[in-house]
């Protein structure tokens, strides 16, 4: 019987004091001039060359940030872009990613329906047990879309389930646009954003969807740039897991963000992207460090973790 989602992603917060999660959202051409001016890994327009080099800062800023924080998350469309040899390398990460004991979100945003729905949910969330497959591994959890309701959700919430596990449904989105459908109210004052929601809880506080720790595996996506949404949400759904993208280059703050933890610090996972994973490009840190961009990274996630503890204790 596999672990529960839930109850490992409260043992990883509280063994790393901290709900900060790292993307990784890689751009060949942001990548550190060390990695990029390898003989090996110095030409863009070369697919191996490329992902040999993301693979390389991928791997390497996992090994720094291991120690400090839960998890992971891996954006798979910053891999896609390279077909086969991107998804190759995206499925090798997780490995790589697990071996450090990290846990792994795979933001993928898929959506669909029937079949086809709980094929996605094959793809991404089951460990295949294909002859040539089996040491590939998928993500802990993946991000899906549910706008197209309870049969697009389900699918993935059962192979989540059945493999310990979970999904982050999107709820409210940290795009400046967002608002536009997401708030949109029927006659009755009720957003787009709380419909679904209310439509992901249900889901979610399924039984056999709850951990020891009361926590479900089936979680929400919520922007932490719409802090508005943040106390409704978190009081009306004690038992959701929120994933918060916004901190940091999107410009939600620290305490925008911990609002979605619970005094304990769960409940919330903070995602930090480009302000951890290009730290050497800001000077704050160049000034410090130089082109030692592993401790420009090592220090921002020092950062972003006290920045945070900074936060939980106004709401203590």
């Amino acid at each position: 019987m596999p672990s529960h989602f839930a109850d490992r992603l409260c043992d990883a917060v509280k063994n790393k004091r901290t709900s900060l999660v790292v993307g990784l959202d890689p751009i060949y051409s942001r990548l550190p001039a060390a990695i990029k001016n390898h003989r090996d890994m110095n030409d863009e327009s070369d697919a191996a060359a490329a992902v040999d080099a993301i693979f390389d800062f991928c791997t390497q800023t996992m090994r720094i940030v291991a120690p400090m924080v839960p998890a992971v998350k891996i954006n798979v469309a910053f891999f896609e872009k390279y077909l086969w040899e991107g998804l190759e390398t995206y499925y090798s990460l997780i490995s790589e990613a697990d071996d450090l004991g990290l846990e792994v979100i795979g933001d993928v945003k898929r959506g669909d329906i029937g079949h086809t729905a709980e094929l996605y949910a094959a793809a991404h969330l089951e460990n295949p047990e294909l002859v040539g497959l089996e040491d590939t591994l998928t993500p802990d959890a993946i991000t899906i879309n549910g706008y197209i309701g309870t049969d697009g959700i389900e699918p993935f919430a059962n192979m989540a389930t059945k493999q310990g596990k979970g999904v982050f449904v999107l709820v409210r989105t940290s795009n400046p646009s967002a608002a536009t459908i997401q708030d949109f109210a029927d006659k009755n004052g009720q957003m787009m954003y709380e419909k679904i929601a209310e439509v992901v809880s249900q889901a979610a506080e399924k039984p056999e969807r709850i951990g020891e720790s009361g926590y479900s595996n089936i979680g929400m996506v919520v922007g932490g740039t719409a802090p508005e949404v943040t106390k409704a949400l978190r009081e009306k759904y004690d038992k959701i897991w929120f994933l918060i993208p916004g901190y940091g280059s999107q410009g939600a703050s620290a305490t925008d963000c911990v609002k979605f933890c619970k005094p304990d610090g769960t409940g919330a996972l903070i995602n930090a992207s480009r302000s951890i994973i290009y730290a050497y490009e800001r000077p704050k840190y160049r000034e410090q460090f130089g082109d030692n961009w592993k401790k420009c990274i090592e220090q921002a996630v020092i950062d972003a973790k006290v920045d945070l503890a900074n936060a939980m204790q106004t709401l203590i």
